[in-house]
């Protein structure tokens, strides 16, 4: 179990680390859609930074797993804002924003297993 809990732990790191490290410079494409969508540049950081520490409490959690815990169930939380955030723009039912609206959908569950795995190899 406790394999299974690293991999799902750095694979959503990763991504974490990938999707927040642009937020917190507000560099790129992703920020500047978020922004033309309505979210401030302080939220848009805010958002970023909580991706970014989350990827690192998944990685430090490798080895502590309370620690790992938490940082998936904060991923939990910061998806379903995510999810909550394209409903509200709609953009679930226009098939040209669809595409990059189903990514907190797909990584939902991976956190949830990432949680749920870290918690049994206590």
């Amino acid at each position: 179990m406790y394999t299974a809990a690293v991999i799902l732990s750095v694979l959503l790191a990763l991504v974490f680390l990938a999707a927040g490290a642009p937020k917190v410079q507000l560099k790129g494409p992703v920020p500047e859609g978020l922004i033309d969508k309505g979210l401030g540049s302080g939220l848009v950081r805010f958002v970023g930074i909580a991706e970014v520490a989350a990827a690192v409490g998944l990685g430090v959690g490798i080895w502590w797993q309370p620690l790992g815990i938490a940082a998936a169930a904060g991923t939990v939380v910061v998806l379903v804002g995510a999810i909550s955030f394209h409903v509200k723009k709609g953009e679930y039912g226009d098939s040209a924003t669809r595409n990059a609206a189903v990514t907190p959908i797909v990584l939902l569950p991976v956190a949830v297993a990432t949680a749920l795995t870290l918690a049994a190899s206590l």
